[in-house]
């Protein structure tokens, strides 16, 4: 953490199926891309509108190459991710990177830590979470409401990133749930900012504002947004604090910034 703003720090990361290309979305270098073979990435935005990107975080690819992804502040970077989350300033993006034009557009200003992104399976739309805010959005991308944007589902707790899988459900990895601490921080956010303040480790201070402990919550939902399924660690015994969460075989592969391994569940 303390040398990623000069090494770079890789968050989102997503192949697009037709050229093999995988397409990266890097903290504090933007957005890039490298070739089915591999090699150096190649730059391709690190701005949209004139406006530099603070904290890239997410993204997802349709077929025609278009990149959605996600900006989660113009004030903190990714280093100082509690100040985001905990302060609630909504300097966050949610934007598209034409390949044909090689320019940035932003979809959506004006958003409370915007992190994980994906496209529904058949691309009228995609979902994004609020990180701070603890919910998840949708996005129209076809059809009569093309552009507009409204309250997908409620969550328990404060999610990182969110998956489809082949049924077009969606899983959505979730760090811990919302605490009465948590509930009265939101109601008072000039006492967040206090405790922003305390000269104390980020382990604490996000102990501090969550109000417990760490553990993992994953949650499936419909293409409606009715939740289907909610799998919890609630001692957090395996896995603490989810990121990550990708549907394959009948199992989820987890993965979590805490943990140094990546954890399996069997669905069946």
């Amino acid at each position: 953490m303390k040398n990623e703003h000069i090494c770079g720090r890789p968050l989102g990361l997503r192949f697009h199926k037709k050229t093999g290309d995988l397409y990266i979305a890097d903290a504090y270098f933007g957005l890039l891309k490298v070739g089915p073979e591999g090699g150096l990435a190649t730059s391709l935005a690190t701005e949209a509108e004139a406006e530099p990107f603070g904290f890239t975080n997410d993204l997802d690819v349709d077929e025609e190459g278009n990149v959605y992804f996600t900006d989660s502040s113009n004030k903190y970077p990714r280093r100082n991710f509690l100040h985001v989350v905990f302060s609630g300033e909504n300097s966050g993006k949610v934007l598209k990177y034409d390949p044909k034009t090689k320019e940035s557009t932003v979809l959506l200003r004006n958003v409370q830590f915007p992190n994980g992104l994906t496209l529904s399976k058949d691309g009228s739309f995609f979902l994004f979470c609020e990180g701070a805010v603890g919910r998840l959005s949708r996005y129209w991308l076809k059809g009569e409401k093309a552009g507009t944007t409204e309250v997908f589902a409620i969550l328990p707790g404060f999610p990182d990133n969110v998956r489809t899988n082949e049924k077009g459900e969606f899983w959505v990895a979730i760090h811990c749930r919302r605490t009465i601490y948590s509930y009265l921080y939101a109601l008072y956010p000039r006492m967040r900012k206090f405790l922003l303040k305390f000269p104390v480790s980020a382990k604490m201070q996000y102990l501090l504002h969550i109000g417990g402990s760490t553990h993992g919550i994953i949650a499936r939902y419909s293409p409606e947004g009715k939740l289907l399924q909610l799998l919890e660690d609630s001692q957090g015994k395996v896995v603490r604090a989810i990121s990550e969460v990708e549907e394959r075989d009948g199992k989820l592969w987890l993965g979590s910034v805490l943990m140094p391994f990546l954890a399996v569940y069997n669905l069946a």
